[in-house]
């Protein structure tokens, strides 16, 4: 580690001698020793020196990353030339190592030359392994424009999830029909072609799908989407196939049938499929959305003992489903009302003990009087930050990834990872667990995220069974609620008065932490700032150099604005975070035109459901970092 750190700052004399036979003590991290010591001799200008180093660790570890990266760094190609003996290697041993990605894009735009002889060898390469570069779908562009007669079926395949990975659905779909026939690969060859815009090659593939794999999961999915693609008569033909062949699926099958007779005009017929689904799938998403909707409808219109009944039967049928988090909180509001305390606290508890990562945990812990801050406290309170001391071993990896990672040197790690996880297309739920926590170290926070977070997704038993496991562990939720730029982001949050945790969330929800992302109306950085409201504060601060893009500026300008909208509605949360993204001239109109009596029903009829749903994510960011890194709040939790 410290040889690492005096490499990166540049001072090659004082890591060279902490590296010398460093190997032979530390075999977990053998190969990458002798990379950093060739790395050292270089960066001293002992070149012969280097170069017998890295043949060293060629020899004597080929199968090793290390040596992919020595390859790259022995013989580096002669002025005018994008290749080299070492590099032909590299690529051939390597494919997936990142270096070698990078390789082939230099080959293959090598200014003022003609196209290398290997462009096929370059461009099938860099469509199987080259996802994560902001240059591929380029590179699958070209692939399959100029040399689709050169790709396999297989290849097509690897096309197909390049472009679906990166939401080039069409394309997707149009490569995904020239790939082998499996189950997955023919429904994403339909529905890239549906959301494509060509109906009808979606139609046909979907019914190629059910006639290949008449039993296949992918199939019953396959055929609700075939269903919202054709005539009323075929739809509930279709339909009626789903509730046949795929009793998992019946009532999804039902909810679409209710909506299309509801659009009929069939009102009692569409009121007959959703008692089917009540009577005869109980614990459905179906029913949960049934009695959600039937709950809050008579709740707003005053009738509390019928909400309650339907609040109390989701929450009794389907107590895992996301959407009990919802009514068990409601359930315990309309039980205060009816005068039943004890009941209402039994509600708010089952929704922190079986949704204690939900938006409704936190409204609840507030009823139950904890101390983590209400819509007009939240500003002032000062949670206890602990953030964890050290890493734990990853669920994947050989040895030689567990140590680099531990070690934190992130960016090797990740390299090395690129060359272990060969399966990417279906990775195992560890695999996936284990890329997203990689990509968090290498600051690729977006897509990190979302690797963890969607693997509640799976849907296999075994693979759900291994989820739910892997869910309670603390490295879970740290991974999906991490905690990044932590020096910056928490310090303007104390210069400003804001909470930290709070400050943290919204800046989660605005940007997921990439420093250099933009969204579609301009607004930039961690804080998305707008460039004429950054403009507005540079005025009210007296700063006129700044950029947005830089984590410093931004997280200095967005606190300032987030402290001014809390300001302006009197330090109300609620207001200040709808404010953020809605505008203060939006949120005082809802609060002229529908008067504000109680934060819950507020939140509950903002207009805008992007800002409904802002909010619930902001503040609902703000209790999951809360319960993950405040231990009082942590260990309050974990008693349930």
């Amino acid at each position: 580690m410290l040889a690492t750190d005096y490499l990166n700052q540049g001072q090659p004399s004082q890591a060279l001698p902490l590296l010398e036979d460093l190997e032979s003590s530390y075999e977990p991290l053998a190969a990458y020793v002798l990379l950093r010591r060739g790395q050292a001799q270089a960066a001293l200008n002992q070149v012969e020196a280097a170069r017998a180093t890295w043949t060293q660790l060629t020899q004597q570890y080929p199968e090793s990353p290390a040596s992919a990266e020595a390859l790259y760094l022995a013989c580096q190609p002669p002025a005018g030339s994008n290749t080299s003996p070492q590099w032909k290697t590299l690529l051939q041993t390597f494919p997936s190592h990142p270096l070698s990605v990078n390789v082939a894009f230099r080959q293959l735009s090598a200014p003022n030359q003609a196209a290398p002889p290997d462009t096929v060898f370059l461009l099938k390469l860099i469509a199987y392994h080259g996802l994560e570069h902001p240059q591929y779908v380029q590179a699958l562009d070209r692939l399959t424009r100029q040399h689709s007669s050169a790709l396999t079926a297989e290849d097509w395949q690897a096309v197909g999830f390049g472009y679906w990975e990166n939401q080039r659905y069409g394309p997707a779909g149009d490569a995904y029909a020239k790939a082998p026939g499996s189950p997955r690969g023919l429904y994403r060859a339909a529905r890239g072609k549906e959301r494509g815009g060509k109906s009808q090659e979606a139609a046909r593939l979907y019914q190629v799908l059910s006639q290949s794999f008449p039993e296949h999961p992918e199939t019953a999915d396959g055929l609700l989407n075939l269903a919202k693609l054709q005539s009323d008569k075929a739809a509930i033909a279709t339909l009626d196939q789903v509730i046949a062949r795929f009793p998992d699926h019946a009532a999804d099958a039902l909810e679409i049938r209710a909506d299309m007779l509801d659009a009929l005009k069939s009102p009692d017929s569409a009121k007959q499929a959703r008692d089917s689904i009540l009577s005869q799938y109980p614990s459905s998403e179906a029913a949960s959305k049934i009695r959600l909707k039937q709950a809050k409808a008579n709740g707003k219109n005053g009738n509390i003992s019928a909400a309650i009944s339907w609040a109390q039967q989701l929450v009794d049928a389907a107590p895992d489903d996301k959407r009990a988090a919802e009514a068990g909180f409601w359930l315990g509001k309309w039980r205060y009302r009816q005068n039943q305390p004890d009941e209402a606290r039994q509600a708010f508890e089952q929704v922190i003990r079986n949704h204690s990562e939900s938006y409704y945990a936190w409204r609840s812990a507030v009823y139950l009087d904890w101390n983590v801050g209400n819509f007009d406290t939240v500003r002032s309170l000062q949670p206890n930050i602990a953030l964890p001391p050290r890493r734990r071993p990853l669920p994947a990896g050989t040895p030689e990834l567990q140590e680099l990672y531990l070690l934190g040197h992130n960016q090797t790690a990740w390299s090395q990872w690129q060359t272990e996880f060969i399966d990417q297309k279906t990775p195992t739920v560890r695999e996936q667990f284990t890329d997203g926590v990689l990509r968090l170290g290498i600051g690729d926070n977006l897509d990190g995220i979302f690797m963890v977070s969607s693997l509640s997704w799976r849907e296999q038993p075994d693979e759900v069974a291994e989820y739910e496991a892997l869910k309670i562990t603390p490295e879970f939720g740290q991974a999906i609620y991490p905690f990044p730029f932590p020096e910056l982001i928490l310090g303007w949050a104390q210069e400003r008065s804001l909470n930290p945790l709070l400050v943290t969330a919204l800046v989660r929800q605005e940007s997921r932490f990439q420093p250099d992302i933009q969204s579609v109306v301009g607004a930039v950085g961690l804080m998305q700032v707008m460039p004429e409201t950054g403009a507005w504060i540079s005025e009210q601060i007296a700063q006129d150099s700044y950029t947005l893009s830089t984590p410093a500026d931004n997280v200095k300008f967005g606190t300032w604005y987030l402290d001014y909208t809390h300001r302006e509605y009197g330090n109300n949360s609620l207001f200040a975070v709808a404010s953020y993204n809605a505008g203060p001239g939006a949120v005082s109109s809802w609060i002229e035109e529908g008067g504000f009596s109680n934060a819950d029903d507020f939140v509950e009829n903002i207009p805008y459901p992007e800002t409904k749903g802002y909010v619930e994510s902001v503040l609902g960011g703000y209790w999951n970092y809360l319960r993950l890194y405040d231990p009082d709040i942590a260990a309050k939790v974990d008693s349930f």
